[in-house]
């Protein structure tokens, strides 16, 4: 358990039957390796404006989840909105899509998890929605449900689990 954050591993060997567990490899990218926190979520392509806005915006402890629809064209997140996040308290962002600044990133106190690293930055058309339930990794990400992170993967679970005993 790091900072109070649960191990994926103990959550399945507890929980498995509560779990969906992600099957998309993500890197890790952020000061954090491990996170947890009740998910919002952000539905955009190649467009950040709703990112920026869920960032500024989710409530402290907060898991935003960006479906980017896996695109590797442009970043979604850089150092600028991580800053934000982390500035705000929130616990991670994983984003199905790239980031970049991963440098600046690192140094953050905050979880970020994408598919990989983009230097081109994203559209500002605003298009994409948000509150939605997502679905990319074998996962439904619904607002509200919780994600748990560490360097085993990710799983979600319908609400808050307790440490298994």
């Amino acid at each position: 358990m790091e900072g109070g954050v649960i191990a994926t591993a103990d959550l399945c060997d507890a929980y498995l039957e509560e779990l969906q567990v992600c099957a998309e490899g993500f890197a890790s990218y952020g000061g954090r390796r491990a996170f947890c926190g009740p998910i919002e979520t952000v539905r955009v392509f190649e467009d950040n404006v709703l990112v920026k806005q869920a960032l500024e915006t989710a409530p402290p402890g907060s898991v935003v989840v960006v479906d980017g629809g896996g695109s590797r064209r442009c970043a979604l997140v850089g150092g600028n909105l991580a800053a934000i996040a982390a500035r705000r308290g929130l616990a991670g962002i994983i984003v199905y899509g790239c980031i970049r600044d991963a440098a600046e990133i690192r140094n953050l106190p905050l979880g970020v998890l994408a598919l990989g690293t983009c230097p081109v930055k994203s559209r500002k058309d605003g298009v994409g929605s948000r509150g939605e339930a997502l679905h990319f990794g074998g996962v439904v990400w619904r607002p509200g449900a919780w994600a748990y992170a560490d360097d085993d993967g990710v799983v979600v679970a319908e609400r808050q689990l307790t440490p298994p005993r």
